[in-house]
């Protein structure tokens, strides 16, 4: 039997990786285009979209791997292009210098193939929809979910004549092996109870959930059984698709990412993580926690082995020591059961189906959910806006979280985003002001992350990209 390790990329000589050249014809998407809307996406390809057309594209076809540092993958296949052959029949995709993993026998696999073209719908076809639509004002709360909806629909992603049955699972793509064979445990329950999974669509506790839910389903005889990633440009490199995912789609930023997952969704679980998960966390508690939600049902659950009890009464702690207690009130912790947490979120979506019923709000979109702009106009993470935010309790608790959740997306930028790492590079470390009492949780919470290495990234040593000034 050989030993060679399918996630590791071929390499033919050191430093010098395996390629292959090929010309990629759509398999169920955006096979009947026509001569104008080709056209369209033939100029897009070639104007300021491409870098981030090519970088998305490089990082579906790194699916598998290791690598989760954009910056890095880049170098690596430096000599990567991709390009739109415009045909009479349509269209194709030309690759040159992908990543030899991706192929099988000189063909691509054909999940790849259907995220590689996912890849083309969203950032170029969506782009020139949404954000050069006039229709659409993106400086607008209405205008922003308005958007979010759209492209949602035309991932095909929106299924009317479904009950509510969608659950999100947020989580670290780097936890260790006992944590993510939990996750696959509650995927199963959650998958033997006919409930489907929506993550952020890398490994770890993203892909977890997915695999269990396939055998639960495979044993119910569910053969349609929905697998949904979303992600975003910035991160996608860091949390590449993983395999299971057969339904992919890709937002323009982390805040319209974070705004599908709860409108998408019927109820969240929470896995261990780090950074990212945190910046989770604090979004959806940013959202429950506003006013005008206080009677909307979401169930929402964190759970994870008996190893993970620590990890959660550091972010109970957290939550605690900066949102308070009426935070705490809206989430469960529940601690190595799997089949409780399944039960758990089952009886909370029955709960979301009848008051979407009552209220006569949509199953498949969550319109009736306030989100407030400052949890969706998307945050840069310069160094001097990451300087200025406003971390003090002198404001309205669900501003605060959001707030807290601009930090931590910072932290997440400059971990594994291109930008941020290079931003780090330049300028040295983000810096986080605030008063003691916000500071101190923050300071102990992100210790605590890099002592149990959830701060520490696949193949390279964790090194902080933030001081937290007290």
């Amino acid at each position: 039997m050989s030993n060679l390790n399918p996630n590791q990329p071929i390499l033919t000589e050191p430093g010098v990786y395996k390629t292959v050249d090929a010309l990629i014809s759509p398999i169920d998407q955006l096979n009947a285009l026509s001569k104008i809307e080709a056209a369209k996406l033939l100029d897009s390809s070639q104007s300021g979209l491409y870098k981030l057309f090519r970088s998305c594209s490089l990082a579906v076809l790194n699916t598998g791997n290791d690598l989760d540092d954009g910056k890095e993958l880049l170098e690596r296949y430096k000599d990567f292009d991709i390009s739109i052959v415009q045909q009479e029949r349509g269209i194709k995709l030309a690759v040159k210098n992908a990543p030899a993993n991706a192929f099988v026998d000189d063909k691509m696999i054909r999940g790849i193939s259907e995220h590689l073209f996912t890849v083309l719908r969203d950032v170029i076809y969506t782009n020139d929809e949404i954000k050069g639509n006039p229709k659409f004002n993106l400086n607008s709360s209405e205008g922003i979910t308005d958007a979010v909806f759209h492209m949602l629909r035309n991932a095909n992603l929106l299924q009317p004549g479904l009950d509510p049955n969608l659950v999100v699972c947020w989580g670290g793509h780097s936890i260790n092996r006992v944590e993510y064979e939990y996750t696959k445990e509650v995927g199963y329950q959650l998958g033997l109870r006919s409930l489907d999974i929506c993550t952020g669509c890398g490994p770890g506790a993203m892909k977890g959930p997915m695999k269990g839910a396939t055998i639960g389903h495979a044993k119910q005889r569910i053969n349609n059984g929905r697998y949904i990633g979303i992600t975003e440009p910035g991160i996608i490199a860091a949390e590449a698709p993983n395999p299971i995912v057969n339904q992919l789609a890709i937002m323009p930023d982390i805040e319209k990412r974070l705004e599908a997952f709860v409108r998408l969704g019927h109820g969240i679980i929470v896995f261990p993580g780090g950074a990212g998960t945190t910046e989770e966390i604090l979004y959806i508690l940013g959202i429950l926690l506003h006013p005008d939600n206080k009677e909307i049902p979401f169930p929402l659950v964190f759970t994870g082995p008996e190893s993970s009890a620590d990890y959660f009464a550091h972010i109970d702690s957290f939550i605690g020591n900066t949102l308070g207690a009426e935070a705490q009130s809206h989430y469960k912790i529940i601690v190595n059961d799997s089949e409780a947490v399944a039960r758990e979120m089952r009886e909370g979506i029955k709960k979301v189906r009848e008051f979407r019923k009552q209220s006569d709000d949509a199953y498949y979109f969550n319109w009736q959910l306030r989100i407030s702009p400052d949890l969706q106009q998307p945050f840069i993470p310069t160094h001097e806006n990451m300087r200025n935010l406003e971390l003090h309790k002198n404001q309205p608790v669900n501003q605060l979280a959001a707030n807290l959740r601009r930090a931590f997306s910072g932290i997440v930028a400059g971990n594994v985003k291109e930008e941020g790492i290079c931003a780090i590079e330049e300028f040295g470390h983000f810096e986080l002001h605030g008063d003691p009492e916000i500071m101190h949780p923050i300071d102990e919470l992100l210790a605590s992350f890099a002592r149990d290495n959830r701060m520490k990234l696949p193949g390279r040593e964790y090194v902080p990209c933030y001081k937290v000034i007290k």
